[in-house]
């Protein structure tokens, strides 16, 4: 007997149905560095593990990716979407703009990192060169313990611009050696990075915490073994 697979990556079940009418605007502006399918599927679901969330996005583009971080956040969740081109980021508005949930800022993705040291995301999804190929320790400041960094487009595309495919391997290397992250690379639509936050001076503070309480326990083994030598 044959099993039929019913695993299919491809099949994305409750899917927008605002994202037909933003293909076909993105199709006729040629605007080709939108979000795929399963990347869109991936991002609602992280974006649903972090309920009362703070979240991200640098490069709006025309809203494929905006519209399944919102599909996948809670009522009192926020997002942050950013894009300094007028007319893509003009589509995503069209669409978008009614849920409250969601701010757009028609800036530069380097200035909006800049201005924005100080405050926390939980989730950060860079699908723009700043925070990602540019000012990538600006984003991950941005970036609070436990929250999430994801990145795309990190197998070859034939969208890619120009000066794209060299900054790949430094950017993944840059990334791994990171000490505040855990990565995980996926080779998977069109090449993903997931990072997680890794609060490595609580760890530390815990791992000194637990050296200095095994002292105190040697010590007090070393005491009670003296006195017992000690005694008449």
């Amino acid at each position: 007997m044959t099993l039929k697979i019913a695993m299919n990556d491809h099949d994305i079940s409750n899917r927008s149905s605002i994202l037909d009418a933003i293909l076909a605007e993105t199709q006729a502006l040629g605007f080709k560095m939108a979000s795929e399918p399963q990347t869109g599927s991936l991002l609602r679901t992280l974006a649903a593990s972090k309920p009362h969330g703070k979240l991200l996005e640098l490069g709006t583009g025309t809203g494929f990716g905006t519209v399944s971080i919102l599909a996948g956040m809670d009522a009192n969740s926020s997002l942050d979407s950013v894009e300094s081109d007028a007319a893509v980021l003009a589509v995503a508005q069209r669409y978008l703009a009614h849920d409250r949930r969601v701010t757009f800022h028609h800036e530069d993705g380097a200035v909006f990192l800049q201005r924005s040291q100080g405050q926390l995301f939980d989730f950060i999804y860079a699908d723009t060169w700043p925070g990602k190929f540019t000012h990538l320790p600006e984003a991950l400041a941005l970036l609070a313990p436990g929250g999430l960094y994801i990145i795309d487009d990190l197998l070859p595309q034939p969208s890619w611009p120009e000066g794209h495919a060299p900054k790949v391997p430094r950017l993944i290397a840059e990334l791994e050696s990171r000490i505040d992250l855990r990565v995980t690379k996926l080779c998977w639509a069109t090449g993903l990075i997931i990072a997680s936050k890794y609060d490595h001076v609580a760890d530390k503070t815990l791992e000194l915490t637990a050296s200095r309480a095994g002292a105190r326990v040697a010590l007090a083994h070393l005491e009670r073994s003296l006195t017992k030598v000690n005694k008449p």
